[in-house]
């Protein structure tokens, strides 16, 4: 799996990079199992997921850099693929163990590149204390934090254009 860091066209949304980038994990049956797992508030790990892509793309977009946006929608959509209710009690150091168990479960299901993988395993970062290797990694890590912070206090960023594109792949 070869891409390049580039733009992309200002023609395509950013919600149509995320379905373009991530339609393989988009389509897949672990990642529509994540739809049953509560991340924060009503927010389901997918719709989570697919916000964080979103955002990332947008905010990518903003900077004069370039971006594999192909590893940064992938590793955005697999950053919580940990695949169970980290509400349960037995998940006390979930913050700490998820990642991990995320890049697992990932690299069982798809062929995941060193960037997605970083993306993965450092997203938590600081928590986890080894900082991002890559750009696409520190921007799924600001924008898993916005996402977070938001769903938590009942305000996502999750919408219609994104539920449109979770829809496609039901």
């Amino acid at each position: 799996m070869q891409s390049s860091r580039k733009k992309i066209s200002k023609k395509i949304s950013n919600q149509r990079a995320v379905s373009k980038y991530g339609a393989d994990i988009l389509d897949s049956v672990g990642h529509k199992k994540c739809t049953e797992y509560i991340q924060h508030g009503n927010t389901s790990i997918r719709q989570h997921t697919a916000s964080v892509a979103c955002l990332a793309v947008a905010m990518a977009r903003k900077t004069p850099f370039k971006y594999d946006y192909q590893a940064l929608v992938r590793g955005a959509l697999l950053h919580d693929y940990f695949l169970y209710d980290w509400h349960k009690p037995h998940h006390g150091l979930h913050g700490y163990a998820h990642a991990s168990i995320a890049l697992h479960n990932a690299a069982e299901d798809f062929a995941v590149s060193p960037i997605e993988a970083d993306i993965i395993k450092k997203h938590m970062w600081p928590l986890n204390l080894n900082p991002p290797k890559y750009r696409e990694s520190f921007i799924i890590t600001l924008a898993d934090k916005v996402c977070s912070i938001k769903e938590i206090f009942g305000k996502p960023i999750y919408n219609k254009k994104i539920e449109e594109i979770l829809n496609e792949y039901q």
